[in-house]
């Protein structure tokens, strides 16, 4: 698996339309064929932080989520919202293995 975290801190008055915005992209980017799992997650103490984990089975399909439509609308809604850049930090899974993900087989 190919996981990322995309660190985010958002603009204190435009938090909710960041989290919508967020939420409308993880809703169409968990329908993608290499995505296991997309989850958009909010600091309790720091509102204005977020944290969308991506999980995708190949490095290739964070280059194909890249080029789909909702991922575009999100990206170009959001980057205003923005202190600072995002940043991502990636990983590799180490429980459960690959066919772990996506199922109740642990």
């Amino acid at each position: 698996m190919h996981i990322v975290h995309v660190h985010v801190h958002v603009k204190t008055e435009m938090v909710e339309s960041f989290r919508q915005a967020s939420i409308e992209n993880a809703r169409y980017s968990v329908k993608e064929e290499g995505i296991a799992r997309f989850d958009v997650i909010q600091q309790t103490d720091d509102l204005a932080r977020f944290i969308l984990i991506e999980v995708y089975r190949t490095p290739e399909d964070q280059l194909k989520h890249r080029e789909t439509s909702h991922y575009k609308t999100w990206r170009d809604a959001v980057s205003d919202m923005m202190v600072e850049p995002r940043f991502a930090v990636r990983f590799t899974n180490c429980f459960p293995d690959d066919q772990g993900w996506g199922n109740d087989a642990f």
